[in-house]
């Protein structure tokens, strides 16, 4: 089996691209610390030590302001899951125990910060919630959004899994368990595998992409070599841009809806978002308008992101059936 690092940008992660910048948190980190709320203050995590970051078999905690930075602080040693809730909000105490319930699954690996946004009303405003409940990861400090609302124990076990998976393609390998200690170590990468992880590292995705195509030249079959190089080339595309270029790539593809280079950035765009299904269906659009070498060049692109997403993915299934049919 394959270790997760080999596989650097799952589909509901695609958001670590851009993140530096994209929400601030240092306004919080730097805020001075308040008196802890007391335990069972309407939240279902009882258990939790509101006060403290999670230590020995301390998977949940009560986030406040006085925990926030030791919570931040520890996503270089495992993400954090913040669950964002409100006592109005009927769906909250449902989630939060799903995410109890899958978090407690994972070994140590993840942590469950419970943020009262009632308690905590700056962190809402941090994460940019717009409603709630909703999840939101923190991985070496930057924020990886996951759901808003309600969702099946399923549906978030398949997005831990992801999140895990483009942890340690970022180096948070590490998990909670006697005495908060880091345990097993993850399984040595293939050589190849191992050389993309450390170009990524250090931000170089052109070595990361090469990596990844010499792995294929070796064995086409290696589909997480597939899936790297699609999605190290996604970040390598976005790499230069600028919020302004962003802006301005966006305003442009609203004007030419036909401009295949417009429709391809604001596509990528939309998966490191998180948008995923507006950029599967923006390129579908365009394949069926457009013929000759610019729809092929789309359609090229869209396999190229439904690699970076995940073929397993729903959205990537109904965007195939899409494709056909405005194919054949």
């Amino acid at each position: 089996m394959s270790s997760p690092a080999s596989r650097p940008v799952p589909p509901a992660a695609a958001n670590l691209l851009n993140l530096r910048g994209a929400v601030d948190l240092s306004s919080l980190k730097q805020r001075p610390a308040s008196p802890a709320s007391p335990a069972g203050t309407g939240t279902p995590q009882e258990g939790a030590q509101p006060g403290a970051a999670p230590g020995a078999q301390e998977l949940k905690v009560n986030v406040t302001e006085g925990n926030f930075q030791q919570l931040v602080e520890l996503s270089a040693q495992v993400p954090v899951v913040f669950a964002l809730w409100a006592s109005y909000s009927p769906e909250s105490a449902a989630v939060l125990e799903v995410l109890e319930r899958v978090v407690g699954g994972y070994g140590g690996r993840l942590v469950l910060g419970s943020a009262d946004i009632e308690a905590f009303p700056q962190l809402a405003q941090a994460f940019q919630v717009q409603a709630v409940p909703t999840a939101v990861a923190v991985l070496k400090g930057q924020p990886v959004p996951l759901f808003q609302g309600s969702a099946d124990e399923q549906q978030v076990r398949s997005l831990f899994d992801e999140l895990l998976k483009v942890a340690a393609a970022n180096g948070v390998t590490g998990s909670l368990g006697a005495g908060g200690a880091e345990e097993d170590a993850p399984a040595p990468l293939p050589p190849l595998h191992q050389a993309a992880f450390d170009a990524i590292e250090a931000g170089d995705y052109a070595a990361a992409a090469e990596a990844y195509r010499q792995a294929l030249t070796e064995m086409p079959a290696d589909h997480e070599a597939k899936a790297g190089l699609a999605q190290v080339e996604l970040m390598g595309r976005l790499q230069p841009l600028s919020a302004q270029d962003s802006e301005a790539l966006r305003t442009l593809a609203a004007n030419e809806p036909d401009n295949l280079e417009a429709q391809l950035g604001v596509a990528d765009l939309d998966v490191a978002g998180g948008h995923v299904e507006d950029a599967l269906s923006r390129l579908v659009s365009f394949i069926g308008r457009n013929f000759g070498p610019e729809r092929e060049a789309a359609r090229v692109r869209l396999l190229e992101l439904f690699d970076v997403v995940g073929a397993a993915d729903e959205r990537v299934a109904k965007a195939r059936q899409a494709l056909a049919r405005v194919l054949f």
